[in-house]
């Protein structure tokens, strides 16, 4: 069966000026092969990821377990299959300094880790410099990158390039995928 998520390479923009949080994710051509827009007013996140703008063909659900959790837990569903594909999991007090995410498999088994890329630049965003300096994050098995999820300085839209290394241990792109929405949805609330 055909997925869009098949290669290595992608950019997920997000809307700014939307109220809600729209979100495109293009492959390496710049075309679009998934869309999603948050729902305004909800008391527990529930992020659908659609094909397209029609929002026809859901592809990927992510799901908090709770309404207010400093340590949420998002499960990440194919939605075709109806299956869990992960569960990404805030490290509450680690991520006050730096963002801290745990990368879990299907039966909750640790898969890796999703991290900031230094305290010290993690810490000039939160005190100094916001959105001017940007993001980078590496999911990492042990001291092996599984993706580097890099934010574009554009100061009219978030932008966040995905690249998946394909050598070695990888990571399921439908799970790397959901990351890269999770910090653009949550952590990009800390600008």
């Amino acid at each position: 069966m055909y997925s869009p998520f098949q290669a290595n390479q992608f950019t997920l923009k997000k809307q700014i000026l939307a109220l809600t949080g729209v979100f495109r994710l293009y492959d390496a051509r710049e075309q679009v092969i998934a869309y999603s827009r948050q729902k305004m007013f909800k008391l527990r996140e529930d992020i659908r990821v659609y094909s397209d703008e029609s929002q026809a063909q859901e592809l990927l659900v992510i799901q908090a377990r709770q309404i207010l959790d400093f340590s949420a837990a998002y499960d990440v569903y194919d939605a075709g299959e109806g299956r869990l594909v992960g569960t990404l999991r805030r490290r509450g007090f680690h991520s006050m300094v730096r963002d801290e995410w745990e990368v879990l498999g299907p039966g909750e088994y640790p898969i890796g880790q999703l991290l900031e890329d230094s305290i010290g630049y993690a810490l000039l965003r939160r005190l100094l410099l916001g959105s001017l300096l940007p993001q980078n994050y590496d999911i990492l098995a042990g001291e092996q990158k599984l993706m580097d999820l890099r934010q574009r300085f554009n100061p009219f839209r978030y932008e966040l390039e995905l690249d998946f290394f394909p050598d070695g241990v990888q990571i399921d792109h439908r799970l790397g995928i959901a990351a890269g929405i999770l910090l653009a949805a949550i952590e990009g609330r800390q600008d």
